[in-house]
């Protein structure tokens, strides 16, 4: 409860210092821009899904670090959505993966060395082997 009052009080700080600066325009403007961006964030969630999968795939993340990121990207979405300075701030930082690491690390340590090259089969070839086909027209052989 405590948290929520000191959130608040912030909050209702830092707007009115933002919001007199910049006008009351410009705040709404800000407002739905933000809006926009976290929406556009929350469609465009596969992507960064995807990413964090091939990272998981490369051992480059585990899988508590996979979630956590996940997590603070769709709740980064979620604070840019809400109106308010502080939240869009909190809600761009989460945004980048600098600052989700830097949050994930400090509580999870990493094991696991990251591994960005496949292991291919290597199989080996002549090198001065052509592989052609030949088809005849000759209806003599058959």
């Amino acid at each position: 409860m405590i948290y929520f009052i000191a959130y608040l009080f912030l909050e209702v700080l830092i707007s009115v210092n933002i919001s007199s600066y910049l006008g009351g325009l410009m705040t709404f403007f800000e407002i739905l821009f933000t809006a926009f961006i976290g929406i556009a964030i929350l469609v465009n969630f596969r992507k960064t899904l995807r990413e964090n999968l091939t990272a998981v795939s490369y051992d480059c993340i585990d899988l508590q670090e996979f979630q956590s990121l996940n997590l603070f990207t769709l709740f980064g979405a979620i604070l840019l959505i809400l109106p308010g300075f502080l939240t869009d701030i909190l809600g761009l930082l989460l945004q980048f993966g600098v600052i989700t690491r830097m949050i994930v690390n400090n509580y999870h340590v990493k094991s696991s060395s990251c591994k960005t090259s496949f292991k291919q089969n290597s199989i080996k070839k002549d090198s001065d082997v052509i592989d052609v086909e030949i088809i005849s027209n000759d209806a003599s052989i058959k």
